[in-house]
């Protein structure tokens, strides 16, 4: 009995409790607002001296508004938790895209991307039925996308807060949708590296990007580039008695200990890389 006592403890000392925050790339737009990025924040055990996967993914490239949905962004990976990326803005009549939140529907009856799976986001708005006019802007972590009007364009779902950090700070916002016809009263980004929208067929601009390391969705665009969605990122929080190893190709920082827990920040790591702690 005391052998198997002392085989209990040991195993049980290799344990540790990490917090994460892991939020995938956000989309781009078309006419409609990309989808943030999905979002997920809770803990996980992991073992010592063990290697877990780390992706963070990067945002959807932007496109030209007319000619097809924006692209969705892609997945972000700690061990077994996977953020999906966020759903392409939608064109014309051609539907937004599925995604970590939704991206906002294009004009003239587009459909709306829904959040898929469930809870890492939320739906986009919907596109303004009667004409070439507000497009929807895309989900947000922490909202849906506005919807699009005749006199305006939708704004982007806002993000949600953490503070994993230590302070609080706002991740994960939709991009707006463009108001089609005209350069006034584009939709804004949501709160949380959103993109806002530009729009005007006849003085066409690019949209503009949701911001790095947010997951944000891009800006909406009429007849013009729309904005590129955000890259993804991994925050990792532990017991400051514990070194972490970032592996080959994983860019990360880890500031002082603070209230007895170290927290890594990690912007960039392909397929296949990896962390453990010791």
């Amino acid at each position: 009995m005391p052998i198997l006592g002392v085989i209990a403890s040991q195993n049980y000392t290799r344990g540790i409790t990490v917090d994460y925050l892991v939020v995938a790339g956000g989309a781009s737009g078309s006419r409609g607002g990309g989808g943030a990025g999905g979002y997920r924040e809770s803990a996980l055990s992991v073992l010592l001296n063990t290697n877990y996967t780390v992706t963070v993914g990067g945002g959807g490239a932007g496109v030209i508004s007319e000619n097809t949905q924006g692209n969705n962004g892609a997945n972000s990976v700690f061990s077994t938790i996977t953020s999906t990326g966020g759903g392409g803005g939608g064109k014309s009549s051609v539907a937004a895209n599925d995604g970590g939140s939704g991206g906002g529907a294009g004009i003239n009856n587009g459909t709306i991307g829904s959040a898929s799976p469930a809870g890492q986001g939320n739906n986009g708005g919907t596109a303004e039925s009667t004409g070439n006019l507000g497009s929807g802007g895309g989900g947000g972590a922490g909202a849906v996308g506005a919807n699009g009007t005749t006199s305006s364009g939708g704004n982007g779902g806002n993000g949600s807060a953490s503070s994993i950090t230590g302070s609080s700070v706002t991740r994960g916002g939709g991009g707006g949708g463009c108001l089609y016809l005209t350069n006034t009263t584009q939709g804004t980004g949501g709160t949380g590296g959103g993109g806002t929208a530009t729009g005007g067929y006849l003085a066409p601009s690019t949209g503009n990007p949701g911001t790095a390391n947010t997951g944000g969705g891009g800006g909406g665009a009429a007849n013009a580039t729309s904005g590129g969605g955000g890259s993804g990122v991994i925050i990792l929080k532990y017991p400051d008695t514990r070194t972490i190893t970032l592996g080959a190709g994983v860019t990360g920082t880890t500031p002082a200990a603070s209230g007895g827990f170290k927290v890594t920040t990690i912007t960039a790591a392909g397929i296949g890389n990896t962390v453990s702690w010791a």
